[in-house]
């Protein structure tokens, strides 16, 4: 098979260690970003380090440095505990904090951040896989750091929410990602669809063959309902770059082929597109998956629906699927495929 160029570009500028016999992918996680004038207090194995920006780099005990990385096998930030060692450096008077973590380490912390421990376990293994492939294609070399703990990435807990039922998964997953055309996808994923989930372009524009809508009758269909103010919703379009021309309440003139809004009109502004995913977001909606009564909100599900669905993905194991099924039923025409650091994918399994 033809290795795939992307993939080993990608790991051939990515940071390794060896860890026994073994070649361990490093991430770089933001953990923190400290504005000039405050200090962050570190909790090392050995003692306490306090750090912060200066004008030339990094204040550490009266010494500067352009940056400085810390070989610890574990710290604590704020009364939470994380694997790994530390990078600290300045740019633009602003402190970032950064574990320096093994991939599979990471995802020990991520699973606990993204999904409930009571989920059965072919549910938990899915979503270590997703979670492992959505790591590697955030691999940025060139960039400060790789992904940050928030769920604008993924949520990222560290060692102090590792639970067992999370390490059988991420064990019994262990380098496992979801790859298309000899690349690891953007593995994207969400908490409840609402009973079918999203094409790409509905809400990031980019048409991606294996982020289709599908049927997810397995889902929980969480049904909510919010109330908007017009006072609120100006201000949204206002942020927007978008003028507010008349009084009228939300109306939904056109939906996408899974059912979310594509086009509407309020207030005398008409808006389409993810433009109008946008606007449903910043008006604080659960989803796309909506209608409006006047200013009252109706809609099901939780989250963009792009991608797994997590509570879809519960009910599927639920029902008897193992995680492969589930992986290959919310990515269609992705294969199951080994990382090999430092060689790029191993030969595929092809998803049923």
């Amino acid at each position: 098979m033809k290795r795939p160029l992307w993939v080993l570009g990608l790991l051939a500028l990515a940071p390794f260690f060896v860890r026994g016999q073994e070649k361990v992918l490093l991430l770089r996680v933001l953990l923190r970003e400290v504005p000039l004038g405050q200090e962050v207090v570190l909790r090392l194995p050995d003692g306490e380090v306090r750090a912060r920006a200066g004008g030339e780099g990094v204040v550490v005990e009266g010494r500067v440095y352009p940056y400085l990385d810390l070989s610890v096998p574990y710290f604590a930030l704020e009364g939470r505990t994380y694997r790994g060692g530390l990078r600290l450096l300045a740019q633009e008077g602003r402190l970032f904090v950064v574990n320096l973590v093994s991939l599979e380490d990471y995802l020990l912390g991520v699973l606990p951040g993204e999904v409930p421990e009571g989920f059965p376990l072919e549910a938990l293994k899915a979503q270590a896989v997703v979670a492992r492939t959505f790591a590697v294609n955030r691999l940025n070399p060139r960039a400060l750091y790789d992904l940050c703990a928030s769920e604008l990435c993924q949520v990222y807990l560290g060692l102090s929410a590792e639970r067992p039922r999370y390490r059988e998964a991420v064990a019994a997953t262990r380098g496992q990602i979801l790859s298309y055309g000899g690349q690891a996808i953007s593995a994207l994923y969400h908490a409840d669809s609402g009973g079918m989930t999203a094409a790409s372009e509905e809400v990031f524009q980019a048409a991606l063959p294996y982020l289709r809508p599908r049927p997810d009758p397995y889902t929980r269909k969480s049904p909510w309902r919010r109330e908007v103010s017009p006072a609120q919703a100006e201000r949204v379009l206002l942020a927007l770059g978008l003028t507010p021309r008349g009084q009228d309440p939300p109306q939904v003139l056109e939906r996408t082929p899974s059912g979310r809004v594509f086009r509407m009109r309020l207030l005398g502004v008409e808006v389409r597109g993810p433009e109008a995913q946008r606007f449903l977001r910043l008006l604080g909606l659960p989803s796309a998956l909506a209608d409006f009564q006047g200013w009252v909100a109706v809609g099901l599900g939780v989250g963009h629906g792009v991608g797994l669905s997590q509570w879809g993905a519960r009910g599927m194991a639920e029902a008897g699927f193992a995680y492969r099924e589930v992986l290959g039923h919310y990515f269609p025409g992705t294969f199951l495929s080994d990382l090999l650091l430092g060689q790029g994918l191993a030969p595929p399994l092809a998803l049923r």
